[in-house]
């Protein structure tokens, strides 16, 4: 009997490890497809920019989601006196961070704070694509992958910090 029971241990071990192995290969391409939708993401918003910078005409997208306003490329930190100049998306994506404070804005929170489907990845990976342009731009700053905060405050030369940047 005992011989019988050992058979079954051996096969389940080895089920266990064809499983866990199986499942590594498909965590592998998850990623990889990821990736690929990541890229495929920030490409077609780079792209609606550039439209949108070249004052070309912008080709219309049926969306099952809110009517958005025109898009405007994002301002340069340094260039703009407020958040006011951002679109409202990036302006939530602002509130977000400053409640966030200094715990950060993670992507998958982004998602919620837009509207949009949290368990979706285009959606969490376009909201990502956000808040990584908000870090080109001198708006966030990303000190942990994939935690995004606002940047320290700029100091004076009397050390005070410039009033309306950072908190």
């Amino acid at each position: 009997m005992r011989a019988v029971w050992e058979a079954r241990q051996k096969t389940a071990a080895v089920r266990v490890e064809d499983l866990e192995a199986e499942l590594e290969r498909v965590r592998a391409a998850l990623a990889d497809a990821e990736e690929v939708l990541r890229r495929r993401v920030i490409d077609l918003e780079q792209y609606l920019e550039a439209l949108a910078e070249g004052d070309a005409p912008a080709v219309a997208v049926v969306s099952q989601r809110k009517p958005v306003g025109p898009r405007r490329a994002v301002p340069h930190r340094q260039d703009a006196a407020g958040t006011e100049v951002l679109s409202v998306d990036y302006q939530a994506l602002m509130a977000a961070a400053v409640k966030a404070g200094a715990d950060g804005l993670g992507a998958r929170r982004a998602t919620v704070v837009l509207g949009w489907d949290s368990a979706s990845t285009s959606c969490v990976e376009g909201a990502r694509a956000r808040l990584k342009r908000l870090v080109e731009r001198g708006w966030l700053v990303e000190e942990k992958p994939g935690r995004f905060t606002l940047p320290a405050p700029d100091l004076d030369a009397d050390g005070a910090g410039r009033p309306g940047v950072g908190s």
